[in-house]
């Protein structure tokens, strides 16, 4: 396309195009085409496109948005296309012969910013991964510049993050991304962007990440929406249109839309990793670089182009100013000049004799003689000649500049700052960071709901949901089997189930298969992986593991354990020494503030108390405190809350006329309330 004139001409047919890059490259016209396709403005695939298109080219965010054929389409090269062949025809580069050897073509172009990290690219050759992300080209440009002033600088403090021509938000990671910075491998996650539409109640996508496509997104919901794993979506719609792209997600009345984001992030790539694998070819060899040695590499280069093109302008300015020197010696006498031009009888001897008439060379005298008729005069001379003092003051400042490399650096540093000018562009990926980010847990994709937990004499456990349980609520059990407790909670909270083997088993409630009332439940033998003669005593649950478990055994003891005595930072399913094993235990019960309890003992004493008496411990296993003193080698019987002593006992008392005497004393040294019923 330069060589077309196409970086300041019009806008030729891509046809054209393809047929004369076929002459630098030997690959077929559509493998061209889709090449060009991309570096397209229209097709939106780089942060800064190299050619100006006109007609459609598809776009880098759709799969099934097909890019017209060449023969439609129009281009020309960008104007960014002048910092990317920047004196390329003063010997900047190296160039090498095409496949068949009738052209030539550079092994580089002479670029004037490190476009390697400013322009997305994958791939090298059949064989050789790579996988480089963009970064914004003022970013990039700033950085480098600063780290000519100092090799040391933390590369962090100047390129914030990658940034994508489709936007999005990338989630920063201060680690991933100095780890991508110093090693060149690593990886990222971008999300998409979005907003709620209150007033039509919907979800509008705006920004995708860069690895996917609209249509792979709408593929995947659809696919969560038959599945059943997605209930909150009515509809989805790709509304992508010429202002840019665009999904519409219609959601049902009362849907949290951050919450079913939070679930499509999970679940489909509206949430995308971006792997790095920065492979460059150094010299023809393949290396994977971090950021520094990169942009210290491409210095390297960049320093070398402007040394070829400073000395292409030496040899230049040079050979000129070696011209008007012999200029400047005819001008002591131009009639001889003519008159040894005019006295040669042979065209051949005119240079020799003008170069033993003067004193000059073959180059000198073939210069002089190839002036003009009308230009053999002394104003033309003179004119020509004064500009051999400018010339001698441009070689000296130029050879300056080619011995010295913190002056080359200098002029690109200058050159940097002037296209950051010229095309530098805000952000498009916008960065946030992990730590305002949720993170996205499977327990994101559970319904909640409330249900009721029923633990069975036989070792049956039940979940059914108050939705199940109101249509049918008559249970179904096992032959002399009974409902031992019952307790309301909710699907995402913890479960935790002691057994007569001083376990505790801890399991999310949302990973025990739900039953109906008619159903036997799980058996917890095959459940939980229980011993043969392992038995569930209690069932509680929790959310936060706040609140108090109490253990009341036979000597009258009891303890109060916090329930993050029982939470765990891993995954444990079993834990041992849940409570103490060395004397028989009463009651166990969960509680949330302290309450008052009732307890008799076996010579028919009743001590009312409260549990805020009792100091709470962190060791499981903790025996307590004594709360009811043993007399005359007296039990502890039970332990029962004051409201189930009047729904049980005085009621029992009372249908079997059975008289209850209670007589309630208060000890002025303790301050206990003690109860005592007489039965005779």
């Amino acid at each position: 396309m330069y060589k077309m004139g196409l970086l300041t001409g019009n806008k030729t047919k891509s046809s054209n195009i393809v047929g004369q890059t076929m002459k630098l490259n030997p690959h077929g016209d559509m493998a061209i085409y889709e090449t060009m396709v991309r570096l397209t403005r229209g097709n939106n695939a780089l942060l800064h496109s190299f050619v100006d298109s006109k007609g459609n080219f598809g776009k880098q965010y759709s799969r099934d948005m097909k890019f017209a054929a060449p023969r439609y389409t129009e281009a020309k090269l960008d104007k960014l296309c002048e910092e990317i062949f920047k004196d390329i025809d003063k010997n900047t580069v190296e160039f090498m012969d095409n496949y068949d050897g009738t052209m030539k073509e550079p092994v580089l172009l002479p670029t004037t910013y490190p476009n390697i990290l400013v322009n997305a690219n994958q791939g090298i050759a059949v064989g050789m991964a790579s996988n480089i992300c963009s970064f914004n080209l003022e970013e990039i440009c700033e950085t480098t510049s600063a780290l000519i002033d100092n090799a040391d600088i933390v590369i962090e403090d100047y390129l914030k993050a990658p940034d994508f021509s489709s936007g999005g938000q990338l989630i920063y990671s201060k680690k991933e991304i100095r780890d991508i910075y110093a090693n060149g491998k690593g990886g990222f996650k971008v999300r998409a962007k979005y907003k709620y539409d209150k007033e039509n109640n919907c979800i509008e996508v705006l920004e995708i990440p860069y690895t996917t496509t609209v249509e792979a997104i709408m593929d995947q919901i659809i696919d969560l929406i038959k599945a059943g794993k997605i209930k909150e979506i009515t509809d989805v719609r790709d509304e992508t249109d010429l202002s840019g792209l665009k999904l519409t997600l219609d959601i049902r009345k009362n849907t949290d839309p951050d919450a079913l984001m939070n679930k499509l992030f999970k679940l489909t790539p509206l949430q995308d990793s971006f792997n790095c694998n920065f492979n460059i070819l150094i010299n023809g060899k393949p290396r994977v670089m971090g950021v520094r040695t990169i942009l210290n590499e491409w210095l390297v280069f960049r320093v070398e182009c402007i040394k070829r093109q400073t000395l292409y302008d030496i040899e230049k300015k040079s050979d000129k100013l070696h011209l008007l020197m012999g200029l400047k010696k005819i001008l002591m006498d131009i009639d001889k000049a003519i008159a040894i031009i005019r006295g040669t009888e042979q065209e051949n001897l005119v240079i020799p004799n003008l170069m033993s008439g003067f004193q000059i060379d073959e180059i000198q005298a073939d210069y002089i003689a190839e002036i003009k008729l009308r230009n053999l005069n002394k104003e033309y001379i003179l004119n020509r000649v004064s500009e051999a003092d400018d010339l001698v003051k441009d070689i000296a400042e130029l050879k300056d500049i080619y011995g010295n490399e913190i002056k080359v650096k200098k002029i690109i540093q200058k050159q940097l700052k002037e296209i950051v000018k010229r095309f530098g562009q805000p952000r498009h990926t916008e960065i946030i960071h992990e730590e305002h980010v949720e993170e996205i847990t499977t327990e994101h994709l559970i319904e909640d709901y409330n249900l009721k937990i029923f633990l069975t004499e036989q070792n049956y456990l039940k979940k059914i949901a108050l939705v199940s349980l109101r249509a049918n609520p008559e249970h179904k059990l096992k032959d002399d089997d009974t409902i031992v407790q019952e307790i309301d909670t909710h699907n995402k909270a913890d479960l935790l189930l002691f057994s007569n083997k001083f376990n505790v088993y801890k399991t999310k409630i949302y990973d025990v298969p739900d039953c109906k009332a008619s159903s036997l439940g799980e058996y917890l033998t095959n459940l939980l992986g229980l011993e043969n003669d392992e038995k569930i005593i209690y069932v509680t649950a929790t959310d936060n593991y706040e609140g108090y478990m109490l253990f009341f055994y036979e000597n009258g003891k009891g303890a109060k354990i916090e329930m993050s005595s029982y939470a765990t930072k891993t995954n444990r399913k079993k834990l041992a020494n849940a409570y103490n094993d060395s004397v028989p235990l009463v009651r166990m019960m969960f509680m949330t503030e302290d309450i008052e309890l009732i307890a008799t003992s076996s010579i028919k004493k009743v001590l009312v108390f409260n549990t805020e008496g009792i100091n709470p411990k962190s060791t499981r296993d903790s025996q307590g405190v004594q709360v009811l003193t043993s007399k005359k080698g007296s039990t502890l019987i039970y332990i029962k809350t004051l409201e189930e002593m009047q729904l049980s006992d005085v009621d029992y008392y009372r249908t079997k006329n059975i008289p209850a005497i209670g007589c309630y004393m208060k000890d002025e040294d303790k301050s206990d309330t003690q109860l005592t019923l007489d039965m005779e």
